[in-house]
């Protein structure tokens, strides 16, 4: 395998030993398949955050960690990788544990193996759960801030939160909904990826609080710990669309919309009204096929530019505290996709 950056670099950006890159770098064996693996996406990680790693300047390493579908950890990895050249004089390095579902306690252990390398922040997306909370306060105990994106660990130690309000965005799909579907009958249709997501259930908390205050009478059926995923969407919505005569309008705070699109195609069903979240290349294509009404977009990249000014407060960099502001819900349509686009 080729060698383009030091051995120390590598070996930090893939938290792993100097011996065990050497061992990959040579071929040599005695590394475990994923080990490997972890090598060759640091390796791949530097040559993306090349122009980084020329800058003078202080020096800080980013810890990404995410539970999340794959489409929007890519969106989030490209914003901050976006970002740290716009940062200087500071340097910014990151790394990245992202999955679209971690196994019990693999995900603590990530968080616990970072409190024991070390890093200057970690930008967390991950599950409201006391075990959670747990590894965020002895991240905290060895004074590497943690900054939550998107959805929230609020009752932990965590520095700060960046995102948009997710309560707002949710009162703005019920809005948008009421407009498209409100003379039509039939129930309100609400996916979600996890229960144990602060932000998702905050969406949708203002969903229903909004559609209670305008349409009292209007039914919302609820589904559930989808992941996310478009295979498990489609079986879920399939068997929503089998017991429910009509269904007016849908609201997808997480994701999946390929899946929830398809049942619907599958069932040879139309809804009036179908409201979304975040600029995925599958939710555009969505958007411009006129198969979802509108996006719920907010900066992603002002929400990772909020995480380094944290950090860089955190440590003394910058004068703090910093306490980012939540992000703007910007509505996206078909009309204005292009415009959206040139701002980022």
């Amino acid at each position: 395998m080729r060698n383009p950056h030091p051995i120390r670099d590598i070996a930090q950006q893939a938290g792993v030993s100097e011996a065990t890159v050497d061992r990959v770098l040579h071929g040599r064996p005695g590394v475990r398949a994923g080990t490997a693996a972890q090598v060759r996406q640091a390796i791949s990680d530097l040559d993306r955050q090349r122009s980084q790693l020329r800058l003078s300047g202080r020096r800080f390493m980013l810890d990404l960690v995410m539970e999340t579908p794959r489409r929007f950890s890519d969106l989030t990895r490209a914003a901050l990788e976006a970002e740290l050249p716009t940062l200087r004089p500071a340097v910014f390095r990151a790394r990245y544990q992202v999955r679209e579902a971690w196994r019990p306690g693999e995900l603590v252990s990530a968080l616990d193996g970072i409190a024991r390398r070390g890093s200057h922040g970690v930008v967390l997306k991950a599950p409201d759960v006391p075990e959670v909370a747990a590894a965020v306060g002895r991240l905290t105990a060895r004074r590497i801030p943690v900054i939550t994106v998107v959805t929230d660990v609020p009752q932990s130690t965590r520095l700060a939160y960046v995102g948009m309000d997710n309560r707002a965005a949710g009162a703005t799909a019920a809005h948008l909904v009421a407009q498209w579907a409100g003379g039509c009958p039939g129930a309100l249709l609400v996916v979600t990826s996890g229960h144990l997501f602060r932000g998702e259930e905050e969406r949708e908390t203002g969903f229903r609080t909004e559609i209670r205050r305008t349409d009292p009478t209007r039914r919302i059926v609820g589904i559930q710990d989808t992941g996310g995923l478009d295979e498990v969407c489609r079986r879920e919505v399939s068997a929503v669309l089998a017991a429910e005569p009509e269904i007016a309008g849908v609201y997808s705070p997480g994701g999946g919309n390929r899946g929830v699109v398809a049942a619907f195609d599958d069932a040879g069903r139309a809804y009036r009204a179908y409201i979304g979240h975040d600029l995925a290349e599958s939710n555009r294509e969505l958007l411009l096929a006129g198969r979802i009404s509108a996006l719920l977009h907010h900066d992603l990249r002002a929400d990772v530019r909020g995480a380094a000014h944290a950090v860089m407060a955190f440590h003394g960099a910058i004068d703090g505290p910093y306490r980012p502001r939540p992000s703007a819900v910007q509505i996206v349509v078909p009309p204005n996709l292009a415009g959206v686009d040139a701002l980022f």
